[in-house]
């Protein structure tokens, strides 16, 4: 597990080459998904929020985040906090959690690019139910 970064490009510096290309890849799905999705380090982990307007909310609703990518046993795995609210006709969201989360499975980079059309179908289908300010 790398230390803790401040940016997404120290994240990334850190990790061995082949995970690197995967974070990166994922990484780029995720940001071309919408011009309204953002990059930070959160929970130590590279982490995608809307950038947008939204109404005030109680933070512990994580309705600003999207996505985050924990890096599990060297694998990707991408958490929507609140991926029980998303339709998800493709069936890509994985679980069933109290908490409302859902996951997406990351095996390599061949299976990064395999999903990145769909995952970026989700991405938008959760933009689709972002209240405004």
């Amino acid at each position: 597990m790398p230390k803790p970064a401040a940016t997404v490009e120290e994240f990334l510096r850190q990790l061995d080459a082949p995970l690197r290309a995967v974070v990166e890849s994922l990484r780029q799905t995720l940001l071309a998904a919408d011009p309204a999705v953002g990059e930070q380090i959160k929970w130590n982990s590279p982490s995608f929020y809307y950038t947008g307007p939204m109404a005030p909310f109680d933070p512990k609703e994580y309705r600003r985040d999207i996505v985050v990518l924990n890096l599990h046993r060297s694998h990707p795995l991408l958490v929507f906090p609140t991926g029980a609210t998303i339709p998800d006709p493709t069936g890509l969201l994985e679980g069933t959690y109290a908490d409302g989360r859902r996951l997406v499975p990351i095996r390599d980079l061949a299976d990064a690019q395999a999903k990145a059309a769909t995952l970026q179908q989700v991405v938008r289908a959760w933009l689709e139910r972002v209240e405004p300010a």
